[in-house]
């Protein structure tokens, strides 16, 4: 334990809920991962159905995370935070909002009359790419505020805006 402690700059216990949570999320990430790969292989309902799962689950879990060390080294430096266990409380917000906006875009794309069944992809695909985006931005704001992030994503939100021309939004 005080080898995490002193790797992620964890001074109170409640802080350990984000490397804790950091690794659950990627090991559910790498278990679903598996179970795709086991039906694009078919090989679900098999002998094989198990041990495939463990075995893949591990290696998906052991890239990510050595990828997820890698993406905190690139950005160490590039993002400002005071403790390096909040990295991993921003890359939890950023997993999170993306793939809520994602599944509330499919609903709504709907219930605007767009189905992915009656609508050319031409039109279905970039009409949900602009509904996610702006339930996108709320999210993040919603999440990073509920991690304790708020003010890393208030910034970040602005910064994003500005690149887009929508800097007139924001104050």
């Amino acid at each position: 334990m005080e080898k995490i402690k002193s790797r992620w700059d964890i001074n109170q216990n409640w802080q350990f809920l984000f490397p804790f949570l950091g690794a659950l999320l990627v090991a559910v990430t790498a278990y679903t991962f598996s179970r795709r790969f086991l039906h694009l292989f078919s090989l679900n309902n098999t002998y094989g159905e198990w041990p495939f799962t463990a075995v893949a689950t591990v290696v998906f879990y052991f890239a990510m995370v050595r990828f997820f060390i890698w993406c905190f080294k690139k950005l160490e430096n590039k993002w400002v935070v005071t403790y390096r266990w909040e990295m991993i409380a921003i890359f939890i917000v950023f997993a999170i909002t993306g793939s809520v906006s994602a599944k509330l875009a499919q609903p709504l794309t709907e219930w605007i009359g767009l189905q992915r069944e009656t609508v050319s992809g031409w039109i279905y695909w970039p009409v949900r790419i602009l509904l996610i985006l702006p339930i996108y931005q709320v999210l993040l704001i919603l999440f990073g505020w509920l991690f304790g992030q708020f003010n890393f994503f208030w910034n970040f939100e602005k910064k994003m805006l500005k690149r887009m021309g929508l800097g007139f939004l924001v104050p």
